[in-house]
């Protein structure tokens, strides 16, 4: 396998048979979309819907443009082009496993220091939508507030320089301002990360970091560029080692394949003021009910993640599947989403959130997804105040239980003080897990410490029941371990 030849236009086909390739002529299409965030998840997901679209002969003016505005992304552009831009989707199920090599991005520009490239891209007005995929975490977002950042260090540049951005806003402002000047119309921005009102945070970070420099340009972008909403589902793991070997055993030798369950969700408001691909005729959902889907899949499958993610770690249980198949783990799970997040969860067409919860712990025990309690509990300092916090402040304000709440807070505190059950230790696993570490052990004498993070936490340390709750759980943590506070919990 070893000898494969590398995956490219000219090689699909040498493919195995049961591989499904693009039946479209690749050559034939041209750019409509800039996407920002070339990650997996944009690959197994928003990806795949153009592909389908291009296979079914429709929208072949949509293809993508990838970008990256981090050094890295520069090797996964390298990767990339040197493959034509084509990805191996493996869809990895229990009744089995299917591939398909997806052709929907054509290019991908080169990634400058001062965005350069991206923004001469972004100005084409054959580009009528820029997406991006830069993690819950890179809005610029002050969490106690849920208003924008501005003294960061990175707005405060692009702020001072809105030629030479650092960020994708940066970037997407200069862009916009070409294109005013230039009279060539304005694009959708369309956020594809997993936020709660993810059109309107990506709206509230392009308008207000655009108002730092350029108040006049600011209004031009309010009245004529639209910032739909958007919820996506599709659980994809990182790419390791045996993704790739994976992906020679069937015959492909891709330097960048992708691993994803048999399950994509994504609706989409039908906002866009400079037209769209048909996603709804091959699944996508356009719905003016985006925040009630979302509402049901943040605070029920990525709060679930947040749920056992943790508990998984600590006690050494290396994937998500593998905390489903732990007893107290997967019924800790249930009860908190049953009894705390899911009377607060509008029903959606078709769907309860307790249905919800059957397809996502359904999904979440898939053995053949190697997705990571690792990469899932990464980045709690967004996640949790994303997924986590809104429920607990949602059973605050109207008397419901938050102690499995509180319990999943004190599970996290217990986390980030850096040692498994085992006695094994947890290397960082933040961007800021310096602080949450210090943190977490002040918090082994002193519980309260770590809600005073407000930050993370916004006033929740001046709720004397959810102080109560969290306090009873850390020091029984502390005290007797996870899988006794877990008992005791579903006992309780």
């Amino acid at each position: 396998m070893d000898e494969l030849t590398p995956l490219s236009n000219a090689t699909l086909v040498d493919l195995p048979k049961d591989i499904r390739v693009p039946t479209y002529d690749r050559s034939a299409l041209s750019a409509g979309m800039v996407h920002i965030g070339l990650g997996n998840f944009h690959r197994a997901h928003q990806a795949w819907y153009l592909h389908r679209l291009f296979d079914a002969g429709l929208n072949h003016d949509w293809a993508i443009i990838g970008a990256g505005v981090r050094a890295n992304d520069a090797a996964q552009r390298e990767r990339l082009l040197a493959q034509d831009c084509l990805t191996t989707l493996i869809e990895l199920d229990p009744s089995g496993k299917s591939v398909e090599v997806c052709g929907a991005m054509i290019d991908f520009v080169p990634v400058d220091p001062d965005n350069a490239s991206l923004i001469a891209q972004m100005t084409d007005p054959a580009i009528r939508i820029v997406s991006l995929t830069v993690t819950e975490g890179g809005y610029f977002i002050d969490p106690a507030t849920g208003g924008f950042d501005g003294i960061h260090a990175d707005m405060q540049h692009d702020a001072a320089n809105p030629q030479s951005p650092r960020t994708a806003f940066g970037a997407i402002i200069a862009a916009l301002k070409l294109r005013r000047d230039r009279k060539h119309g304005p694009f959708t921005c369309m956020s594809c990360d997993n936020l709660q009102g993810n059109g309107r945070v990506l709206r509230q970070t392009v308008l207000s970091l655009a108002r730092m420099s350029d108040p006049a340009l600011a209004d031009w972008i309010e009245a004529e560029c639209s910032f739909p909403n958007s919820m996506v589902d599709c659980i994809v793991p990182a790419t390791g080692p045996s993704e790739l070997a994976l992906a020679r055993s069937f015959g492909i030798n891709d330097a960048a394949p992708v691993t994803h369950e048999n399950y994509r969700q994504w609706v989409i408001e039908d906002d866009f003021c400079a037209g769209r691909p048909d996603w709804d005729k091959v699944g996508a959902t356009f719905s003016d009910r985006v925040h009630d889907f979302e509402a049901m899949k943040i605070r029920v499958l990525n709060g679930g993640h947040q749920i056992i993610a943790g508990a998984g770690e600590l006690l050494a249980c290396q994937t998500i599947s593998g905390t489903m198949a732990h007893a107290g783990i997967a019924a800790m799970l249930n009860k908190v989403v049953t009894e705390e997040i899911a009377p607060h969860v509008a029903a959606v067409p078709d769907c309860t959130a307790e249905q919800y919860l059957a397809l996502i712990s359904r999904r979440f025990a898939n053995d053949q997804i190697a997705d990571t309690t690792r990469r899932v509990a990464f980045d709690g300092s967004s996640r949790h105040p994303g997924f986590i916090v809104p429920s607990i402040r949602k059973g605050l304000s109207e008397g419901t239980p938050v102690n499995g709440l509180a319990l999943v807070s004190a599970i996290w505190a217990h986390y980030c003080a850096g040692v498994r059950e085992d006695g094994e230790t947890i290397e960082a696993n933040d961007p800021n897990w310096a602080s949450l570490h210090a943190t977490a052990l002040v918090a082994k004498s002193d519980p309260a410490a770590w809600l005073e993070m407000r930050h993370l936490y916004g006033d929740l340390a001046d709720h004397p029941k959810f102080v109560a709750n969290f306090t009873h759980w850390l020091n029984l943590l502390n005290s007797d371990g996870v899988e006794a506070a877990i008992d005791a919990y579903i006992s309780g």
